[in-house]
């Protein structure tokens, strides 16, 4: 069965380099204290939950429990208890170079589940993989919740947890990204009589203002804030899931909830220029590859010289390659991961020396990745606590309210990260990404995912990013992070005109506006198709100067949230 997610010597010995690097840098400079602590959350009653524990005397891994559990209730299309996610943690030490983990709460296939799952008379059938029970994973976020109040908070997890209590049992507002997420999945949603009760009003997208009460998850959240881990994997909360699941068709069992475990994975740490170093997600997410990738690449470009199209073509074909050999990677439990190789700077520059900067790169005509042995409907948010310890956090339960299937009694509704898997190896799933043998489904294993919680850190400063949005995360990451090497105000950041390109299918995708009319037509002269779609994602991004001790933080324009600050304690 699955290991414990110890590194390979390599990643280990990368590491050990990475830190004795940064303990050269801090003995240049003192680092002064975060002036005042700060959230950037996607809704404001998120950070108003994770604001209530900072007053408390909570530190940031406390009001990360309380902003997680908090978005678990009131964006229902986005995580919940049901779902998982990745929690990228920095330590501060003083004087000693920050120590930084990484928890893996990535939801797991169920025991029984296997390669043939989706497959019906010999096809496969990818609506099993997102709509119903048989579509759910084991969920991880109630384990991580536990596992950052008792190793890492300092408050009690009933105290962390009452303000989404009061906000399941008082009820939330339906809003605008409410209705949107709503409606594209309001057929899955009248499907299920529970979620219907729940999220529809007589099995209509709500009015805007309308309250949501989820008094059944309130009990499930007090029952967690009780009882610990036990409180949700075992006793009448597991028993119920599971009774639930197999009543509606899926396959779950009381050993796969008994079994569930948070990992902590090294994370992923790459050296940046100018004594920078990006600290990021490793496998199973591709998202923290991909990310370290692009930006190895861009080193070797002149892209802070080029105008917006000569940028935008060297980021497209970054990008390119970068998703290219995503499909080498899977759930390190289960697949050696070559994460040493595609960073390696040999394999950087000769990927930045195959850019031609005039000519798009047909996919198609890319080799092969190396024979070397995943939205809206995300969530994710930042804290920096006055003491610069530091959470970066993305949650998800894949499509927007997830398999659309909430557990009776329990107020649980479940993700459909297993269309997250390679459920059919010669398709690919709802964000058209590629199948690879790599991230099969298998039982126990954790499917691939592009979330990329991110810092980068220097002498001189710390920045956070994040974003929710499927296969586009590490693109919209990667943009943020160039207008923050760019030197950029920090409310830019998270604002920046977007656009995408994942190697297949081999268009850029792009918000109305990113291009003008000549930007386009020019794009087009290189051999980029382009398509145009609606705004996406809901950054949020932190930065802390060391020099001065300032905090700012910034939340997405696309979205609810606004950035929150708590004066420091002197």
């Amino acid at each position: 069965m699955p290991g414990d997610g110890t590194p390979a010597l390599p990643l280990r010995l990368g590491r050990l380099l990475a830190g004795l690097a940064l303990l050269a840098l801090a003995a240049t400079a003192e680092a002064q204290a975060p002036v005042r602590a700060a959230l950037a959350t996607p809704h404001p009653e998120a950070s108003a939950a994770g604001r209530s524990v900072l007053e408390q005397g909570g530190n940031a891994f406390d009001a990360a429990v309380a902003v997680a559990a908090s978005l678990a209730v009131i964006e229902p299309y986005g995580s919940g208890l049901g779902g998982g996610g990745f929690f990228l943690l920095r330590e501060d030490q003083g004087d000693a170079p920050a120590r930084y983990r990484f928890l893996d709460a990535r939801e797991r296939a169920p025991l029984a589940a296997h390669a043939e799952l989706y497959v019906r008379d010999g096809r496969a059938r990818p609506e099993l993989s997102r709509d119903g029970a048989l579509a759910a994973a084991i969920p991880g976020l109630p384990a991580a919740l536990v596992e950052l109040a008792a190793r890492h908070g300092r408050l009690p997890l009933r105290d962390s947890l009452a303000p989404a209590i009061r906000q399941a049992r008082d009820g939330f507002a339906v809003d605008r990204l409410y209705r949107q997420r709503a409606e594209f999945r309001l057929s899955a949603l009248r499907d299920d009589p529970e979620s219907a009760r729940l999220f529809l009003a007589d099995g209509e997208i709500p009015a805007e203002g309308h309250r949501v009460r989820q008094p059944e998850l309130a009990a499930t959240l007090e029952r967690l804030a009780e009882r610990g881990h036990d409180g949700f994997y075992a006793g009448p909360v597991a028993e119920r899931l599971v009774t639930g699941v197999r009543a509606a068709g899926g396959i779950w069992s009381a050993e796969d909830l008994a079994r569930y475990r948070v990992v902590e994975r090294e994370p992923l740490r790459f050296a940046l220029a100018e004594g920078r170093e990006l600290i990021g997600a490793p496998p199973p997410s591709a998202g923290g590859i991909a990310l370290a990738q692009s930006l190895g690449m861009l080193e070797r470009l002149p892209w802070r010289a080029a105008d917006r199209v000569q940028r935008a073509h060297y980021v497209v074909e970054a990008s390119r390659r970068a998703f290219r050999d995503r499909g080498l990677l899977g759930d390190p439990d289960f697949v050696a991961n070559p994460v040493e190789r595609l960073l390696a700077p040999a394999y950087l520059r000769e990927l930045a020396a195959g850019i031609d900067p005039q000519r798009a790169t047909p996919s198609s005509s890319l080799k092969p990745a190396p024979a070397w042995r995943e939205g809206e409907h995300t969530s994710h948010f930042a804290v920096l606590d006055a003491e610069g310890h530091a959470v970066a956090a993305t949650l998800s339960i894949n499509l927007p309210f997830g398999a659309a299937f909430t557990v009776p009694g329990t107020g649980v509704l479940l993700n459909d990260e297993m269309d997250d898997f390679a459920a059919d190896l010669q398709g690919s799933n709802a964000y058209r990404l590629a199948a690879s043998p790599a991230n099969a489904v298998a039982a126990g294993k954790r499917p691939l995912s592009s979330m990329s919680p991110s810092f980068i850190e220097s002498a001189d400063d710390l920045a956070a990013f994040g974003t929710p949005g499927g296969s586009r995360i590490p693109g919209m990451v990667l943009l943020a992070v160039l207008d923050y090497l760019d030197g950029q105000p920090v409310r830019r950041w998270p604002s920046v005109p977007r656009y995408h390109h994942q190697y297949l299918p081999d268009v850029i995708e792009h918000e109305p506006g990113a291009f003008d009319a000549a930007e386009i037509a020019e794009l087009q002269r290189r051999g980029h198709p382009l398509k145009v779609r609606e705004p996406y994602g809901n950054q949020q991004v932190l930065h802390w100067d060391k020099r001065s001790g300032a905090v700012e933080a910034a939340s997405d324009p696309r979205g609810l949230g606004r950035p929150d600050y708590l004066p420091a304690r002197r």
